[in-house]
Formats: C-alpha cells, sequence, structure tokens
C-alpha cells in the first residue's frame, strides 16, 4: 500500500500515512486538533476542512453544500487520502462562555455541625513508635500496626507494596515519630494512604476532592476535609468535547481504533489540568489530596476508567457496572497521592448516572415531603419524581438541538451566538442579543429556545412549527433547505451570510422539547399523580442560568406552573459528590437513593410515543395543559 505525505497548514511536520488514511487520523499524528463534535459519524459538518491540493476520496458530504464540494472542502473525519495532499484548517471554535470558578461562585456551605471525627472516614494520625532494642525485635509494620491499634483503636490496617517498601526509612527518619493518613472504613479493614516523618500540625489541611465529570463541563471542588471548607472551585469545558459533544457520539467514537483511550485520556488531562490550578491557589500539590469522589453520567464514568460502553447504547441498554468499587488513585490516573481513594459514586441504569443520584442528594429531594420533580436537561434529560416515601427515575434523549448541533446555524454558547431573540408582533422584525456582543455567527440553544417561543406567539409559526408563508414579510422565505426565517442579515453578520432558522431546524427542536415533556408526563402517569399536583420543580445542572424559564414554557419544554414552583440549584452533581466526600452517612444515603430509584426504560413504554407525538406541537396538542401559554397567543 502506497505511502502519503499530508501538510496542515496549522503544523510545522507532515505527515506519513497509507492511502486510505482517515484526514483525522493524519491530523493526530502531527498534532493538529479537529474538533468532531459528532464523534466522527459525520453528522455535525465542524471538521470541515479546505483540500488545497491533492487527492482525497469524500465519503460523505453531508452537511456541505455543492459549492463547499467544488471549492475542496472535505469533512476530515470522512475523507480519506488517496496521495499527497495539502490541507488548509479553518480556525476551530473555542467556547467563550465563561465558567464559574472560586472567583464568581458563591461560598459553599459547611453542613451544620460537620465533625470530621466523626464524618470523616479519612483521618490524619500523629503515632509515637517505641525504637526497636535487642528485647524487642518487631518487625516495623507490627511495630506501625499495634501504635495505631493502641491510639486509635484501628483493627487490621491494610498497606500497598508501595507503603511497605518505604515504611523502614519513614519511620527512622521521623526517629520513630510519624504521621499516618488511613482510611477508616466501616465495612472494610482500615488502608493506610500515606506515612510521612514526624509529627503534622493538627491545624494543617486535609485534602480531599469533589468532581463532577459533565458531557460538557467537568467542576472540581477542593475541598479541606477538617474544616470542611470548599477551598478551590475550579471548571473547565471537558476535553472529551472534541471527539463528540454527547453520550452516543462519545460511545460511537470510543469503539472505533483506539478512540476509547483517546476519550479517557482526555478527560484525563481536563480533570488533571483543574487540579492543579485548584492547588495552586491554595499553595499545595496535587499529591497532598488523599481522597476524591467523583459523580458524573454512566457513559462518563465508564470512559474515564476505561470500561467498553457499548452496551449503554444498545439494546437492553445496561451498564458494566453502576456500582465501581473504591479505587487507587494510580489505577485511575488521576495526579493525585497514587494511594488516594477514588470513590466513584453509584448510578441507577445507563441513562440515570451518579450526577443525578448526587443531585437528588444534594437537591434533599429524597427528604422532603412535598411532591417533587428534579430535572437534569442537556443532550438528555433525566429527571426524578418523588419525595421522601418514593423515588421514580426516567431519561430521554432529547438530542443536540438545544445545544446548538442538527441545526443549520446552530452553534455552542460561543462569542457570536445569539442568546436572546425579540419579535415584533406588527411587523415581524426581530431583535437580538449576541454573546461577547459582536456580530452573531449563528445561534446557541438559549436562543433557540427565545426564537422559537417568539415566533410562535407573533405567529410566524403555527402549532404545528410550520412557517407561516403568507407573512407581508421578506424575512420569510424559500431557501436551500426549505422555508426559512431570516433571523440576521449577512449584512448584519459575522460569518457574510444569513442567519436562519429552517422548518427541518424547528422539527429537530420539536423533538427535543417533546422528548423532554413527554418523559415528565411518562413519569407522573406511572404513579398515577397528575402533573399539576407537583407541589416543586428543582432544576440542576447549567439549565436555565441562561435559559428564559417563561420562554421554555411557552414552547412546551417546560410544565406551565407558577414561578414559584421552580428552583434553580446549580450544579447539584458536584456538591453531592462534595456531600458524600465529607461524610460516610451521606454517602450510605447516596447508596440508598440509588437502591430506592425505580428506573422505567422509557423506549419500553408504549405510551411515551403517544406522549411524545402529542407534544411535538407548539406547546402540545393540548393547550389546555398550558393556560398561560393559551392566553398569550396572538390571534
Amino acid at each position: 500500500m502506497a505511502e502519503h505525505i499530508v501538510r496542515f497548514d496549522v503544523a510545522q511536520a507532515s505527515a506519513r500515512v497509507l492511502t486510505g488514511t482517515m484526514l483525522t487520523e493524519a491530523a493526530h499524528q502531527v498534532g493538529v486538533e479537529i474538533q468532531q463534535p459528532c464523534g466522527g459519524q459525520g453528522r455535525c459538518g465542524r471538521c470541515a476542512v479546505l483540500v488545497n491540493q491533492g487527492t482525497v476520496r469524500r465519503r460523505s458530504t453531508l452537511r456541505l453544500s455543492l459549492e463547499d464540494v467544488a471549492a475542496g472542502y472535505a469533512l476530515a473525519c470522512q475523507t480519506v487520502v488517496e496521495g499527497d495532499v495539502s490541507i488548509i484548517v479553518p480556525p476551530q471554535e473555542k467556547i467563550e462562555r465563561r465558567l464559574t470558578t472560586d472567583l464568581t461562585a458563591a461560598e459553599v456551605t459547611v453542613p451544620p455541625g460537620y465533625d470530621p471525627n466523626v464524618a470523616q472516614q479519612v483521618r490524619r494520625v500523629c503515632l509515637t513508635l517505641p525504637a526497636p532494642t535487642m528485647d524487642d525485635q518487631r518487625d516495623d509494620w507490627s511495630r506501625f500496626q499495634t501504635a495505631l491499634r493502641q491510639q486509635t483503636q484501628l483493627q487490621n490496617v491494610s498497606a500497598s507494596l508501595s507503603q511497605l517498601q518505604k515504611m523502614g526509612g519513614i519511620l527512622r527518619e521521623g526517629d520513630w515519630q510519624v504521621t499516618a493518613i488511613v482510611e477508616d472504613c466501616p465495612d472494610c479493614p482500615a488502608r493506610l494512604i500515606d506515612l510521612k516523618p514526624g509529627h503534622t500540625r493538627e491545624n494543617m489541611p486535609l485534602w480531599g476532592t469533589a468532581i463532577d465529570i459533565g458531557t460538557t463541563t467537568v467542576t472540581l471542588w477542593l475541598v479541606d476535609l477538617m474544616t470542611g471548607q470548599v477551598r478551590a472551585q475550579v471548571a473547565e469545558y471537558n476535553g472529551q468535547i472534541a471527539r463528540g459533544e454527547d453520550v452516543i457520539s462519545r460511545i460511537v467514537y470510543a469503539g472505533k481504533n483506539n478512540g476509547g483511550s483517546v476519550l479517557r485520556q482526555l478527560v484525563l488531562d481536563t480533570i488533571n489540568s483543574l487540579l492543579e490550578a485548584a492547588c495552586k491557589r491554595v499553595l499545595t500539590n496535587p499529591s497532598e489530596v488523599m481522597k476524591a469522589t467523583i459523580a458524573g453520567n454512566s457513559t462518563m464514568i465508564h470512559l474515564l476508567l476505561g470500561i467498553p460502553a457499548d452496551s449503554i447504547r444498545l439494546s437492553p441498554f445496561v451498564t458494566a457496572a453502576n456500582h465501581i468499587p473504591p479505587l487507587a488513585a494510580h489505577e485511575v490516573g488521576l495526579d493525585i497521592h497514587s494511594e488516594a481513594i477514588v470513590d466513584c459514586l453509584p448510578g441507577v441504569a445507563s441513562y440515570v448516572g451518579a450526577d443525578i443520584t448526587a443531585g437528588v442528594l444534594s437537591s434533599g429531594l429524597d427528604d422532603a415531603e412535598a411532591l417533587t420533580l428534579f430535572m437534569d436537561i442537556g443532550t438528555n434529560g433525566e429527571l426524578v419524581l418523588g419525595n421522601n416515601e418514593w423515588l421514580v427515575a426516567c431519561a430521554c434523549s432529547a438530542g443536540p438541538a438545544f445545544e446548538g448541533s442538527g441545526v443549520l446555524h446552530g452553534m455552542r454558547a460561543t462569542e457570536g451566538a445569539i442568546e436572546e431573540v425579540w419579535i415584533n408582533s406588527t411587523s415581524f422584525e426581530p431583535t437580538y442579543r449576541v454573546i461577547g456582543g459582536v456580530k452573531p455567527r449563528g445561534l446557541c440553544g438559549s436562543g433557540l429556545i427565545s426564537l422559537l417561543a417568539e415566533m410562535f406567539l407573533t405567529g410566524v409559526v403555527d402549532k404545528g412549527g410550520h412557517i407561516n408563508t403568507h407573512l407581508s414579510n421578506s424575512r420569510v422565505r424559500q431557501g436551500e433547505h426549505g422555508t426559512e426565517y431570516v433571523v440576521a442579515w449577512a449584512s448584519e453578520s459575522k460569518t457574510g451570510h444569513d442567519i436562519v432558522i429552517t422548518n427541518v431546524d424547528i422539527d429537530n427542536l420539536l423533538r427535543a422539547k417533546a422528548a423532554i415533556y413527554a418523559g415528565v408526563s411518562i413519569l407522573a402517569e406511572s404513579v398515577g399523580i397528575p402533573l399539576e399536583t407537583v407541589e416543586q420543580v428543582l432544576i440542576g445542572g447549567s439549565f436555565g442560568k441562561y435559559i428564559n424559564v417563561e420562554k421554555a414554557v411557552e414552547i412546551g419544554l417546560l410544565p406551565d406552573m407558577s414561578w414559584g414552583h421552580f428552583h434553580f440549584l446549580g450544579n447539584t452533581s458536584v456538591r453531592g459528590a462534595y456531600l458524600a466526600l465529607l461524610d460516610h452517612q451521606a454517602r450510605v444515603r447516596l447508596g440508598e437513593i440509588a437502591a430506592r430509584m425505580t428506573y422505567i426504560e422509557l423506549s419500553a413504554d408504549n405510551s411515551f410515543y403517544e406522549a411524545f407525538m402529542s407534544a411535538l406541537f407548539l406547546p402540545h396538542t393540548d393547550l389546555s395543559r398550558f393556560p398561560t401559554v393559551q392566553a398569550a397567543i396572538v390571534t
């Protein structure tokens, strides 16, 4: 098979590859980052590159126009090398939305009455051992165990080979005075994590970390286990985004070649960079972190640990493991103390993971008397309904439309994204707000929700989401993809092209919102409870932070309830991980939540399809479900 040279304009080195090699593989060889938000399936069009010279074969041109192909554009994830080629890589999107850090986040309240001596399983113990003599020739390990047992009542302490190899030198360096970090586990033998010469000051911090691995964002809290205080909060976009924006795309990517290892390293790089940043703020090192609790959806946990995730997306949709046993940091790949405990929190099912159990814990839903709906909405919508007596959960695949994917001019919440829209009900002319205050490049999720609501309320689209072609306004026209509404003219945009929303785009948005509302409806029906009897709606995650809730109700994404019913809790997943990090009783409660939760698989529920079809209208086929929207419709 012939070998070819691939040159990229953004790289000094050239790649040498065989005939049939994908352009993305050639790019990776020379360190060129080409984003693949759809996981390399050729669906999103964001990996488009310009073939300046040479011969390639395009397996797919989806999302590329005939003019694009004629100009030399190709999808890097769907194009193979067939000769020496020269490639121009357009500037890659950079996410500009500011992430919450300890510079902007509200102070986290330590649980009332927190006592590390009672609640904390990781303990620091200062020990004084008798030096060996001719009359006392006990081995170092026995001598250490005896001292620990006498001074703490801890029995049957275990240690790794690495700790045993270093123990003799540490005991003698400290002149038989040492500080031990141990994990006091009620269900298993105590475990030695670290041993240092000399006695450490009592007021020295003992570090732990709570981590939420979100599909989009990784959030990390650095915690002083002695006081319970969160000393640093850092967040960064999950490096895996470049290989897939949603969990299904990442599972698909993980199953290709060495994709699983690539995704694992990307998320580890993200976490470890956050650890370094957080520790730098408090003048410590990641190696001083002695425990980590990790929350995330089932796919994120599997990819972090290198566990194959294929079964999650294939019927009957089961995980390899919902309850991961405690692991050592060196096994996971976290750059904390090598013997530190890494506790991946328990999930319930393929699409209701540890992020949801942690969210239920931190929201207090499992202890609430009021009938409560908990929602965590992103590419997937995870929903939990219940109170302190029962919990039932489901997950619905909303798709990436509300995150800007699958929409012609959709984009992530980056600089240049239209994030809110208003339409004049008489002239049908729009006004909009753009992230960064610059010329618009496209529409992000919050902008799409706002736009669709405004189009419906002003009559630009009908109940079925069809654009009204009888409006006397030049913004409604026939485009390459059918009927469309122009949000921004080419002269106003950064791209030099009109920014539009098409009937196809609206259909994708309707499917996304219908899946979520249908999930809410079926969840309530499954336990025989009218949706209107729900007393409070708790919304976790970033949803609602940038989205206008009123607009979300107007399109039928959220149930029509008074504003007092909705409570936005922020990142409930990382807070749940924080509570489990601090208090072993909270960790026990987390396991009980997972065990109590009844999971409904919507794909196996025939009534879900009926509810979904009914919700494919604005706001719903049954307007009586949305009385405030009915009153607001322009007739």
